[in-house]
């Protein structure tokens, strides 16, 4: 099927910015955050982050789909992103590990798309005025009509979506080679990646559900406790929350990132606030205020932690040097450390993949 072959479609912001295109993928209706990622390749590993919950993604690159699907690649069991919108959808799969073609892994999954619009005037609007609620539709092609529904749809802020892509029961990675630890980790949204990297480096990791109480926890006997990513907003867990300081005050050694960095900051007294479009992609620049280096990040988060507001048992590590919110903490005196980025990050980049080696150090010293 050819770009003029396909159906059209129509994407409308709840400001009353519309865009139209052509459908590919899944035909249908879908509304979301609206927010744009600047990765180069990983298409499929943004569609299967669970972080992407309750939201409609735009690549600013500009061809996606060229090199397929695979198994290998997913970060989880399914795609949980609302909707998916390119420039310019490619319908061949050119790589030997190609399974599938995007195009039909997106049918089979249901998830609507759009191709074919100007995705750089999208993201500078996106950029100039914030992520905003919107519609996508093969169904309706009624701008005011699609619009009103963008405006009607639940917006991000205080809502809570790590209950909805949680494992359901607990499970089991094997530790890679000799088991040296027991981690325990609370699934906001967990990434394969983050449970590969625990493995390799010796560590038998028990999936936890978010809402798991601090005292089941804490039976399993950790060597140590990993908060992973997640989607929504950090302020709607209250009740998780409390859970987090109880573990967290027990002296375990702790890691979280993402979503489970945000909910140590509150956890310890902070407050967390919406960011205007968030960071979402491979090349963020993040400075070590301890070493004066430099790491290249992958990022995907909507909300940060408010430095100003941690007590003084927090220690800001890390810094975003595009606009400077709080990338990194630590505890003075428990041995807790946090980042808000992907350590774990696939494709890449790999610069922040130490992290995981500083958490097996804490256990270590443990």
């Amino acid at each position: 099927m050819t770009l003029t072959d396909s159906k059209p479609a129509l994407l409308a912001l709840e400001d009353g910015r519309t865009f139209r295109g052509r459908s590919w993928g899944a035909e249908g209706e879908t509304c979301g955050e609206m927010v744009f990622n600047t990765s180069m390749s990983g298409y499929q590993e943004v569609l299967t982050d669970p972080s992407y919950a309750g939201q409609i993604v735009c690549m600013t690159y500009p061809l996606i789909g060229n090199y397929g699907v695979n198994n290998a690649d997913a970060e989880s069991a399914r795609p949980w992103v609302e909707g998916f919108v390119v420039r310019e959808a490619s319908r061949v799969a050119s790589n030997w590990r190609a399974e599938e073609t995007l195009d039909a892994y997106l049918k089979r999954w249901k998830i609507v798309a759009i191709e074919g619009l100007d995705t750089r005037s999208l993201v500078r609007h996106i950029r100039d005025k914030g992520a905003m609620r919107a519609c996508l539709s093969t169904i309706d092609l009624d701008e005011a009509s699609l619009v009103e529904k963008a405006k009607n749809s639940p917006p991000m802020e205080n809502r809570e979506l790590a209950s909805v892509v949680t494992c359901k029961e607990i499970y089991e990675v094997r530790a890679e080679g000799e088991e040296r630890f027991h981690v325990v980790c609370y699934d906001f949204g967990v990434k394969m990646n983050s449970l590969r990297e625990l493995a390799r480096m010796g560590c038998r990791v028990t999936v936890v559900p978010a809402n798991t109480p601090a005292a089941e926890v804490l039976a399993l006997k950790p060597d140590g406790i990993y908060l992973s990513n997640g989607p929504g907003d950090p302020a709607s867990m209250t009740k998780v929350v409390e859970e987090v300081r109880s573990v967290a005050n027990t002296g375990v050694p702790t890691f979280g990132i993402c979503f489970g960095h945000q909910l140590l900051g509150r956890a310890f007294g902070g407050a967390t606030y919406k960011l205007q479009f968030g960071h979402r992609g491979g090349n963020q620049p993040v400075k070590d205020l301890q070493k004066g280096s430099v790491e290249i990040t992958s990022h995907n988060h909507g909300f940060a932690v408010k430095a100003d507001t941690l007590p003084e048992e927090i220690e800001v590590t890390h810094i975003n040097l595009n606009d400077n919110c709080v990338e990194g903490m630590r505890h003075r005196r428990l041995p807790i450390i946090s980042v808000q980025y992907h350590p774990e990050a696939a494709p890449g980049p790999h610069d922040a993949q130490h992290h995981f080696k500083r958490f097996i150090e804490l256990m270590e010293r443990r």
